[in-house]
């Protein structure tokens, strides 16, 4: 009997220890993923004529592939291999899919082989407007809360994906104040992390049905902080509802934020 517990025991030993293992290990360069609905990812979401909801098609293109040096940190603020939806627990308000986070990683694995493990802190919320972001907000402050878990066992904060501005077309109100707003968050989540070589990549949002589309779009160029890149989401193809990008425009974007990423960090990340 006795033998047959100490067997048990070193059973359940080893089952703990290959537990213990499987472990993925803190990633190397940790980015951010803010916004709304667009970076949470509406790629390859449909609506279904007959109920009238939504739901996810679930092809993933290459580009969006599981890869073994992509993670993402999880609502449970852990580190898990990437897998679509990358916002799955933590932008709960409508369907997610696919965004531009699997393939930007994607896209600097190809560019930069030698770059090391890519990891994706999720923090986008849907409909979310600027004021939403501001410091002192529970968005605000549930970001930075996931990226001081991401940093806890190691890596470096690289920079963050940004990509927002609808809610804030549809009033003009909000449109006029959204420049001074937005070069506030940046200035506060910059200063707050005070990570070296931290870089905002933004994607300006494309020319929509709202109204005041175009004052965001402006306020969006017109920011000229020193580590902000802005990039064009205009003219990326979109799904049925003319408002978010379809697989195929999340995987453009995705690749444009890489290359323009990897083209001025060589020059501060080390």
């Amino acid at each position: 009997m006795l033998r047959v517990l100490f067997l048990v025991f070193l059973l359940a030993s080893a089952q703990s220890g290959s537990l213990q293992k499987e472990a993925p290990p803190a990633p190397h360069n940790i980015f951010i993923l803010a916004g709304q609905s667009n970076m949470s990812g509406r790629g390859g979401v449909e609506l279904n004529a007959t109920t009238g909801f939504l739901y996810w098609d679930g092809i993933l293109p290459p580009e969006c592939q599981p890869n073994a040096s992509i993670f993402r940190l999880d609502a449970d603020l852990k580190w898990v291999q990437a897998t679509e939806p990358l916002h799955d627990g933590i932008d709960t308000t409508l369907i997610n899919g696919v965004g531009p986070g699997m393939p930007f990683a994607h896209e600097i694995l190809h560019l930069k082989p030698d770059y090391g493990t890519i990891g994706l802190v999720p923090c986008a919320l849907s409909g979310s407007s600027i004021k939403r972001w501001q410091r002192g907000s529970s968005l605000y402050d549930r970001l930075m809360r996931r990226v001081n878990a991401a940093v806890e066992s190691g890596g470096k904060v690289r920079g963050m994906l940004w990509y927002q501005g609808g809610a804030d077309s549809m009033a003009y109100e909000n449109a006029i104040a959204y420049e001074r707003l937005l070069t506030q968050f940046f200035r506060d989540v910059t200063e707050e992390l005070n990570s070296p070589g931290f870089m905002i990549l933004q994607a300006a949002i494309a020319s929509a049905k709202e109204k005041f589309t175009s004052i965001v779009r402006a306020a969006q160029f017109n920011v000229k902080e020193p580590n902000l890149l802005t990039v064009d989401a205009d003219r990326l193809p979109v799904e049925w509802d003319n408002l978010h990008l379809n697989t195929r425009g999340q995987i453009q974007l995705g690749n444009l934020l890489a290359s323009t990423y990897l083209k001025t960090s060589t020059l501060v990340v080390k």
